[in-house]
């Protein structure tokens, strides 16, 4: 099943917790010649509470991975006094030519920043009536990740179109995010958008 994956996703406890964090890192190794991998640590410290091994974990996943979300408030915690910016800066750096190719920061009401080799962009996020934060962070990965594959950069074979996306198609792609997790906030419960409601 996973040979024929072209983008596999995984992050948060999945990544952190023994047994099964190794069986979900061979997964995205299996994966990783034929499949785009995305990563969001979605950090629980309630959970793991060893942020030294939270941090080595993260970083063996981020060196797989080729678009990674990260909230400034994970970053914050992995790397204690160190600008959550610059962390991102540094996990783009990661792997070298085999790092992501995009590393993305959520600021909550501040809106999205993000890296890649092309440079840094921000987005400011949409003005609404915040109802409910719940799944706020997984309805922007899930838009992220579809606006990419909307432009066709999923797939190992598109590593090196992804690695050349411009500051301008990556602020088109924050921005689709943003509106995601804006609509989500805006009413009760995890209800993420549609792609007709994202559309209009």
């Amino acid at each position: 099943m996973l040979a024929a994956t072209t983008l596999l996703h995984t992050g948060s406890i999945a990544t952190m917790l023994a047994p099964g964090a190794e069986q979900v890192l061979a997964a995205v190794l299996h994966a990783h010649p034929h499949a785009t991998i995305s990563y969001d640590p979605n950090c629980r410290p309630s959970i793991i509470g060893d942020v030294a091994y939270a941090r080595e974990q993260a970083e063996k996943f981020v060196r797989l991975a080729d678009v990674v979300k990260a909230s400034d408030e994970d970053l914050q915690w992995l790397y204690p006094g160190v600008d959550p910016k610059e962390s991102a800066r540094r996990w783009l750096a990661i792997g070298g030519t085999e790092g992501p190719a995009v590393v993305v920061v959520t600021q909550g009401g501040e809106g999205p920043w993000a890296v890649c080799a092309a440079g840094e962009v921000a987005c400011a996020a949409p003005s609404v009536e915040v109802a409910d934060t719940v799944g706020a962070g997984d309805s922007f990965m899930a838009a992220l990740l579809s606006a990419l594959v909307d432009r066709e950069l999923d797939g190992a074979q598109r590593r090196a179109e992804l690695r050349a996306l411009s500051a301008e198609q990556l602020a088109e792609v924050l921005a689709y995010a943003a509106r995601a997790a804006a609509i989500t906030v805006s009413r009760a419960g995890a209800n993420p958008p549609s792609r007709a409601e994202l559309q209009k």
